[in-house]
């Protein structure tokens, strides 16, 4: 249900800012947001709790956002919190946020090693991956994860690439089990 809801008016937000030519402009606004509401939690406590009646988290969003936002935006969080819809505005941003990344063609890739990447070695990777996808820009986030032994583990999106010798070796171990003697 959380997902639909971050779709509909993830999808809401995102059609407007590319009516309104705002794309860039409305992103770094949602980023900057998301990092204001990830350090004022009280504030997602406050416009979530039940005993609170609509019209004052309303004027607290006013008081608070008004004239610091876009008036997009403004009015964009002014429906989720009229539509009971705060308790998922993480979700509605993220959800903005990839729409944007797919829209601008910048693909987010997750790489884990067993240990640390030369600064050479990782855009050596990066630009496989641009030669690879379809993506005219990459954000890369590397992981250190000392259990794969050696090789690396590369997400982006739901697509996974498993070169860790730990998997390897996890599936010649199965294979070797399947071997009747």
């Amino acid at each position: 249900m959380a997902k639909l809801i971050s779709k509909t008016y993830g999808d809401a937000l995102f059609e407007l800012a590319v009516e309104e030519s705002k794309v860039d402009v409305l992103l770094d606004e949602i980023q900057q947001l998301q990092e204001i509401l990830k350090e004022n939690a009280d504030f997602g406590k406050l416009m979530a709790h039940p005993k609170i009646i609509k019209e004052e988290k309303l004027q607290v969003a006013e008081n608070v956002f008004k004239g610091r936002v876009s008036d997009e935006l403004m009015g964009f969080l002014l429906i989720v919190i009229s539509k009971d819809r705060y308790q998922e505005i993480d979700e509605i941003l993220e959800y903005f946020v990839t729409e944007v990344k797919k829209y601008k063609g910048i693909g987010v890739a997750t790489v884990t090693t067993a240990v640390p990447l030369k600064e050479e070695q990782c855009k050596k990777i990066e630009q496989k991956l641009l030669d690879t996808t379809e993506y005219k820009t990459m954000e890369m986030h590397y992981q250190i994860d000392a259990a794969l032994i050696g090789g690396m583990v590369i997400r982006i999106g739901d697509r996974v690439v498993d070169s860790s010798i730990s998997t390897k070796l996890n599936e010649l171990q199965k294979e070797l089990l399947k071997v009747q003697i």
